[in-house]
């Protein structure tokens, strides 16, 4: 395994206790704003205070960003999280070296789509070999991984593939709510087609450990319905809520999960912002998402859960209409890292 914290990283840390997990951050497409957020983020004391990053990416385009930024970091290339030191204003790079030096900003790119998609496979190779303790990735272009031959929808699919998982579950993370979800990348009547009990006690059993994971030892979980009003005793829709979700529901019971519902889901959130519930499953993409959006989107953060490691993501995409000027915002990527590492193999062993 990876060697302990240096002096200076248990000092930065502020404690000289256990090693901090050690966090693979992907520097998605590089036309994007990516390594814009990557740099700050891994310089901020709230990141140095919670894990050890090391970037899978391109040095030369994390030095172009800290230019365009106008901070000075020590941007240094190493062979693997082994051989990472974690010294003041260092940033540790696995450099694959794929982009090229006169790549634009904010454009469509098969190059860096093609990079993007192997940032992801080298990180996922870490953490199936132990090296890395979660993921944490910046945004990729679907359209640029597509140019690139590399067709999923997105960084779920793509990891679950790369690790041999057959399902994960996507959960949204914010101060006031976290979400996570039986289906997301699916038309609203194929996703009710493919709402089905086995689906939705997987997902719920998914979040409860995702949780306990993160600390909280007794999660109170509500559980949006299918139709509005979660049915309201059949006058709506065809009984969805007693085929599809009851029986999930009185799975986990047995096992003493505290799951609650099926509930109307304006009802759910309504409640979870005002402290009921730590976790609320939604049954369908924007089901989850628009309230999220709402109640979070600033500090938001995306989680997958069901990985062989926790990976967690900013909560926003590539925006490629202000990268390359140094605008973008690096506190959803500090907390980012902060969630991969409170939920993390190692803290989980802590």
């Amino acid at each position: 395994m990876n060697a302990a914290p240096t002096a200076a990283s248990a000092e930065r840390s502020g404690t000289a206790g256990p090693p901090l997990p050690i966090i693979a951050v992907t520097m998605g497409d590089g036309a994007g704003v990516g390594p814009e957020v990557i740099v700050p983020a891994l310089l901020h004391p709230d990141t140095l205070r919670c894990c050890r990053p090391v970037v899978i990416g391109d040095a030369q385009r994390l030095r172009q960003a800290a230019d365009i930024l106008g901070i000075s970091a020590d941007i240094v290339a190493v062979d693997g999280p082994a051989d990472a030191e974690f010294t003041s204003r260092r940033i540790n790079v696995v450099d694959l070296g794929l982009l090229p030096a006169d790549l634009p900003w904010g454009t469509h790119s098969a190059a860096a789509g093609d990079a993007a998609y192997h940032y992801i496979r080298v990180a996922a190779q870490l953490a199936l070999s132990g090296e890395v303790h979660a993921i944490c990735t910046a945004p990729l272009n679907k359209e640029a991984l597509h140019a690139a031959g590399h067709l999923y929808p997105g960084h779920t699919e793509l990891l679950a593939h790369l690790t041999g998982v057959d399902e994960v579950s996507m959960m949204l993370s914010t101060p006031k709510v976290k979400v996570i979800h039986v289906t997301t990348h699916l038309g609203l009547i194929d996703a009710v087609n493919r709402i089905e009990p086995g689906l939705v006690e997987r997902t719920v059993r998914r979040g409860h450990e995702a949780m306990v994971r993160a600390g909280v030892d007794a999660p109170v979980i509500g559980v949006c319905g299918i139709n509005p009003h979660a049915g309201e005793n059949g006058l709506f829709g065809y009984g969805e809520e007693e085929a599809k979700i009851v029986p999930a529901l009185e799975a986990v019971h047995n096992d003493g999960i505290d799951a609650r519902g099926p509930i109307p889901a304006d009802t759910a959130f309504f409640l979870a912002g005002r402290g009921d519930y730590d976790l609320i499953v939604a049954m369908y993409h924007d089901q989850g998402h628009g309230p999220v959006k709402v109640l979070g989107i600033e500090t938001g953060v995306n989680l997958t859960v069901g990985l062989p490691v926790i990976r967690t993501s900013v909560d926003h995409g590539t925006a490629f209409d202000i990268a390359g000027t140094g605008r973008a915002e690096a506190g959803s990527m500090v907390e980012a890292l902060r969630q991969a590492a409170e939920m993390s193999s190692a803290s989980a062993a802590r």
